[in-house]
């Protein structure tokens, strides 16, 4: 009688149906039908072994297609399901149900190569997951792995047994740290090779999900990559020091269409010895989605909470079939995001690693119309190194730098006092302490910032043999944070400059004495009567107006300082630097892949050329600009001289700038010609010097003023600023006016007369500053009963100025592109804002202070232009 058999192969898994009889009066034989007619074919092994012959008959047992004898020890009934814990969703495989106990059947009983491999693939299919209240495809496997010990191992390899796929590092967690960190790569690596770049050698086997061998092929090309590429750039991800990244998303129905069967790899890197003989090394995965016993292991940073594996596939719409393996699957399993860690060895051998690490998460799609549906895949490469170190080093300067920074403070604290004339601590004064902190702490920051990200950039990218590799986004943190810090302290440091640059007391003192009398008619009385000359307001205008031009001259040009690094990073290609590859170069081919950039590194670049940048510019502004086109500071104090005008500054209660513009030639209200013999007898050095003191030069200083001194200056002050700004006669009432006129003429002649030492109570000494005092910025002596002239030849009276502050700005603009490029990634952004703030308060500076400056003077502001 002729009866149905399904034909099975052990090895391909393969349903056929046939219709048997017997051929030749052989049971160990059967008819199979083909267009050709009928033919003999051989029984299946298992048919034969438990029935002796075609048939599968009680009690023999008949599973998968396999015929067992019911006298052998079968392994335990195994769960068809798997397990989408991403979705919550747990269904019974078609595949797992026709194939999984007949794979674990075979592989227990006969060491079915082809059989074990199949069953390892469902276990693979189920995320490698073990639990121990259920058996599924990973139980089976165990079950038969740990009662297999007599087969033996393979290349001593304890977690590979003979005739079994290696799934697992060990049965349980715990072992990832000796796999990973015990013992090194047998060989070391370096940057540049003799005519082309390093490439890690990766090789896999790969498997069908019914067990068959496949092929021995290089990853190269793409074979892990989902999104697709160019060649040079695919392959741009195993070159040796190149952080890779690819990112893309897929349609459902693509992934349906070109991954319809799974495929299996095991990863090897392929590596020489001494002798040129090639070796393998395997290369252990870390699968985010894997359980144990409920639990998902691997998803936390502690390693020796993780379960290390080997196989895995990319796409699997396999195991997601319910009821008919024809149809579409319900869910499919796509390996959303790969990530291939190399780890330098620590302590650091000249390029030497430890094993490669395979970082897999897969996404479940539930599908439901797979033409709209799509994910997120991405494939990277990074280079770790362990950067506890590096942080240490850095702690030990922050701690070291930052507790010189509170002494520099406790002595700026100090000498402030000593300038206001204050002695007790107050509120005011922990502010204050508190200010100058901001500044000397930001100024650390970005010392250690800098060095930072100089050190990486030049040992990064200039060594040959391995030793450093460049920390991880999530490693950079820390730096961003600093950078942040730096560039929030700096910027309140900033502020409160300009404040202080905002509010200071200034007055012009006119040395011009009246020519002679006028004759003047007397409003009101109907006589003329004779009166002094007036003296001309016009040159105290003209220094005003000179002053308040200069008050945002700096030693750079701020918008060629922005528009020459923009040049050299984008345009000259500075900006490749900053990619995370060993290449130096400064160009790239549109054809080749292009690394992210590093944070560090961009920071790096970027920050070593503003300062080379500046630094060649306050140069050649000194050597050259200065001494053969112009010297607007020293032009002023010319400028001073020449229109017989002092200039009287307090930054502080007690303390200030005074520049020394009175005229050698007793007045400067005169003709052209005259003026024309005066500077001419001054060069042929036919007059005085221009110097406070009898034969000096000397014309600027920094005073220190006694208490009575500013008790005096501001008791005339009051009177002088009572109406803030200008008086006007439309406006203002003329008892206003005069009263301005007189306090105005008041302050002159006190002033002039302080300088002339009439006061005998308020009189000043000339003298010369100590090292020690210059060095620290303060003054060891108070002026009690005198006040005391320091002779400044450094015209440090700038320092109420943005000149004096180039470092300051300097910093807070570097700080400010840096972190409007470490939030954006754009050089241009960076470059735009900055200068754009550089705008915004040279506005504000020019505008207060010229407020400030009609203000404290009585100079109409319409001649401030």
């Amino acid at each position: 009688m002729p009866r149905k058999h399904v034909e099975r192969s052990i090895g391909g898994i393969l349903l056929n149906e046939a219709l048997c009889i017997q051929c030749n009066g052989s049971e160990q034989s059967f008819s199979a039908s083909d267009a050709l007619g009928n033919r003999c074919v051989r029984c299946e092994k298992t048919f034969i072994n438990a029935s002796k012959s075609c048939g599968c008959s009680s009690p023999n047992i008949l599973t998968g297609g396999l015929c067992f004898s019911a006298s052998e020890n079968l392994p335990p009934k195994g769960i068809a399901t798997v397990r989408f814990g991403q979705i919550g969703v747990t269904l019974i495989s078609a595949w797992f149900l026709k194939n999984l106990q007949a794979s674990a059947s075979a592989c227990w009983l006969y060491s079915n190569l082809t059989a074990c491999q199949a069953l390892g693939n469902m276990c693979v299919m189920n995320m490698n997951s073990l639990s121990s209240s259920n058996i599924d495809a990973c139980g089976l496997f165990q079950y038969i792995y740990a009662n297999t010990a007599r087969l033996g191992i393979v290349h001593s390899i304890s977690f590979w047994r003979h005739n079994l796929p290696w799934l697992y590092y060990g049965d349980q967690p715990g072992l990832a740290s000796q796999v990973l960190e015990a013992t090194h790569f047998p060989t070391s690596f370096n940057f540049k090779g003799t005519n082309k770049d390093i490439k890690l050698q990766f090789i896999a086997a790969s498997f069908d999900a019914a067990g068959n061998f496949l092929k021995w092929q290089s990853l190269e090309g793409g074979v892990l990559q989902l999104c697709p590429d160019t060649q040079n750039k695919l392959n741009a991800a195993y070159v040796f020091g190149t952080t890779y990244e690819q990112n893309c998303k897929i349609s459902i129905s693509k992934i349906l269409l070109d991954f319809a069967n799974p495929v299996f790899y095991d990863v090897f890197l392929e590596y020489n010895d001494d002798e040129g003989q090639q070796y393998l090394w395997a290369v252990p995965v870390l699968n985010l989605n894997l359980q144990y016993n409920e639990m998902f292991v691997n998803q936390g940073s502690n390693m020796n909470n993780w379960l290390l594996t080997r196989r895995f596939f990319l796409v699997d719409a396999l195991s997601g079939k319910e009821n008919d393996l024809g149809k579409l699957p319900r869910i499919i399993r796509i390996a959303s995001k790969i990530t291939i860690s190399i780890r330098l060895a620590s302590p650091t051998q000249r390029g030497t690693i430890y094993p490669p690490l395979i970082t897999i998460a897969y996404t479940d799609v539930l599908i439901q119309n797979p033409d709209t549906q799509s994910v997120m895949v991405s494939f990277s490469v990074s280079y770790e190194k362990n950067q506890s170190e590096a942080q240490i080093q850095t702690d030990i300067a922050l701690g070291v730098l930052g507790g010189l920074a509170v002494l520099w403070s406790l002595l700026k604290t100090a000498g402030w006092k000593r300038r206001t004339g204050s002695s007790v601590i107050d509120l005011q004064t922990v502010l204050k302490f508190l200010l100058f902190y901001a500044g000397d702490l930001a100024n650390v920051f970005f010392i250690i910032t800098v060095g930072t990200g100089i050190y990486w950039l030049v040992f990064f990218k200039a060594q040959q043999f391995v030793s450093v590799f460049l920390p991880l986004p999530s490693q950079e943190e820390d730096f961003v944070t600093y950078v942040g810090c730096a560039f929030s302290l700096k910027a309140l440091q900033f502020l409160h400059k300009l404040v202080s640059q905002l509010t200071v007391d200034i007055f012009f003192i006119d040395w011009e004495r009246p020519k002679g009398k006028v004759l003047k008619a007397v409003e009101g009385e109907g006589v003329i009567k004779s009166a002094v000359a007036p003296v001309s307001i016009w040159r105290t205008y003209f220094i005003a107006n000179e002053w308040n031009e200069i008050q945002t001259v700096r030693k750079i040009n701020p918008l060629f300082q922005v528009l020459a690094v923009l040049f050299f990073l984008e345009v000259v290609g500075f900006s490749n630097l900053a990619l995370m590859d060993s290449s130096s170069s400064l160009t790239r081919s549109s054809e080749s892949y292009v690394a992210p950039s590093s944070r560090i590194l961009r920071f790096g670049v970027s920050t070593a050329l503003w300062l080379a940048i500046a630094f060649l510019q306050i140069i050649f502004f000194a050597v050259f600009y200065e001494r053969f086109v112009e010297d607007k500071i020293t032009q002023f104090i010319d400028l001073c001289c020449m229109s017989n005008i002092s200039v009287f500054l307090l930054s502080h209660s007690c303390f200030g700038y005074y520049i020394h513009g009175r005229s050698v030639h007793g007045h400067a209200d005169t003709n052209m010609e005259e003026m024309s013999m005066n500077l001419k007898r001054e060069a042929e050095n036919l007059c005085s010097q221009r110097g406070l003191l009898p034969n000096t030069d000397v014309q600027t200083f920094q005073i220190s003023i006694s208490r009575k001194m500013r008790l005096q200056y501001d008791k005339i002050h009051e009177t002088l600023t009572r109406k803030r700004g200008p008086a006007r006669l439309l406006d203002s009432s003329a008892n206003t006016f005069e009263q301005n006129t007189k306090a105005y003429n008041t302050m002159n002649k006190f002033l002039g007369s302080f300088i002339d030492h009439v006061h005998k109570e308020m009189d000043y000494i000339v003298k010369d500053k100590l090292l020690l005092e210059r060095i620290l910025g303060m003054e060891f002596m108070e002026p009690i009963e005198k006040s005391i002239f320091y002779n400044d030849e450094r015209h440090s009276f700038s320092d109420v100025l943005y000149y004096g502050n180039e470092t300051t700005l300097l910093i807070f603009d570097i700080l400010f592109f840096s972190v409007v490029d470490l939030a954006s990634q754009s050089f241009v952004l960076g470059a735009i804002l900055t200068y754009l703030q550089q705008e915004i308060f040279r506005f504000i500076r020019n505008t207060v202070g010229q407020k400030n400056l009609a203000s404290k003077t009585l100079v109409d502001e319409r001649f401030l232009i």
